[in-house]
């Protein structure tokens, strides 16, 4: 038997100090100070919003920390960070992330907000499921043309084609495409596909299919810097996820698990000039709040239901409103969308608490009174998640 020498017994003991504190890692208290350099220094965060008064925060805690110690032992340090915030003591925190229930369950991914807070069981089992399916590599590998047949062709597709993965320039693909898992499907290519082959002096090549189009009909390629990753990830999120999206009723299920206020141009199906304003009043005027807010389109004969529960018909078209999943607010007139900045206006009511505060106080001593005071109950909230899960904020009861 060999002798353990002294640097092999030291290494074994750092060995076992270090897994012992990671197996007592439990959710790190998040504050005003710490927040900004822990996400900055992990590539996931999972945020728990708590009140230490409401008890469904108090059932969730115990779960939440022992879910961390359960990832801190499968993921290196740097990778996932449980981080718990004690929504009174931390307001300014709370009022950043638009905290209205608790616990409310919010994800971060390379600093960026992710657009769908965890709405699913509050169990040990059911919160470390979920973070391994979000460390899951997304990008598949293709090798022949047959491959790309086998791809679906109703979905958004990015396709990197780049001799191998030992790469800088596959890592930033890799960090964009688990940004954007949900919203298109991934795909590396080492060689020739078809007619298309990656020359000897490019470094990589980068391409988006639309949807509901084959590979190499319609494609778009990437001609921003390879190595920035803000650049690459802002043209695949502009093409992944369209600012303003269509709703129906095959997705409006999907959408309100999102769980975002909807912001909702009703229009005739075949108006198509009132859709193209709206976006661009989204774009020019909303663009920094598309993580906090659902840019949709919804034909108005279709959804006739709740233009009934505002008091309006088909013959009002178009128009728009806001859906809190608790009422339904009426902005003032569709021609105000020409006014720069009405409509971030409009929106920035709803977060401050102005249309609800009016709507149960009337206006507030100084306005102008364009917005509706009386406006209907929302018309998507029975496919919002259950309240029996949150503590809702005392002004929304």
């Amino acid at each position: 038997m060999n002798p353990i020498t002294p640097f092999a017994l030291v290494k074994s003991i750092l060995y076992l100090i270090s897994y012992f504190q990671v197996s007592d890692a439990k959710a790190v208290a998040l504050t005003e100070s710490n927040f900004d350099k822990h996400v900055a220094n992990n590539d996931l965060v999972f945020l728990n919003f708590y009140a230490d008064w409401c008890r469904f925060s108090q059932i969730l805690g115990p779960i939440f920390d022992e879910a961390a110690e359960t990832i801190a032992k499968e993921y290196p340090s740097g990778k996932v960070l449980f981080g718990k915030i004690d929504s009174v003591a931390e307001t300014n925190l709370a009022q950043r992330f638009k905290i209205n229930k608790y616990p409310t369950l919010k994800l971060l991914r390379n600093g960026k907000l992710m657009k769908r807070e965890y709405r699913g069981q509050r169990s040990l089992e059911a919160l470390v499921e979920h973070v391994r399916d979000l460390m899951k590599d997304p990008v598949n590998e293709l090798v022949t043309d047959e491959d790309i047949q086998k791809v679906e062709v109703n979905k958004r597709k990015v396709v990197i084609y780049i001799p191998d993965k030992a790469s800088p320039v596959y890592e930033i693909f890799l960090k964009v495409a688990m940004d954007l898992r949900d919203d298109c499907r991934f795909f590396i290519v080492k060689g020739p596909l078809g007619e298309s082959s990656l020359l000897p002096e490019q470094k990589a090549k980068i391409i988006f299919n639309p949807s509901k189009s084959k590979l190499g009909v319609n494609d778009e390629e990437y001609i921003g810097a390879l190595l920035s990753y803000d650049e690459l990830s802002a043209w695949t999120t502009n093409r992944c996820i369209p600012l303003v999206r269509e709703i129906t009723f095959e997705n409006a299920e999907e959408l309100t698990e999102e769980g975002l206020p909807f912001l909702i141009l009703f229009h005739q199906p075949e108006d198509t000039e009132s859709p193209k304003l709206f976006t661009h009043a989204v774009q020019t005027q909303l663009l920094d709040d598309r993580t906090l807010v659902n840019f949709l389109i919804a034909d108005g004969l279709k959804f006739a239901h709740p233009l009934h529960h505002l008091g309006k018909t088909s013959a009002d078209l178009p128009l728009i409103a806001i859906d809190s999943f608790r009422h339904m607010y009426l902005f003032p007139k569709f021609t105000d969308i020409h006014t720069p900045g009405k409509l971030k206006e409009f929106v920035l009511d709803l977060f401050s608490g102005k249309l609800h505060r009016e709507f149960h106080y009337g206006p507030d001593p100084v306005t102008n009174n364009l917005i509706s005071t009386n406006p209907p109950e929302s018309t998507f909230k029975k496919l919002a998640p259950s309240r029996n899960r949150y503590t809702l904020l005392r002004d929304e009861l």
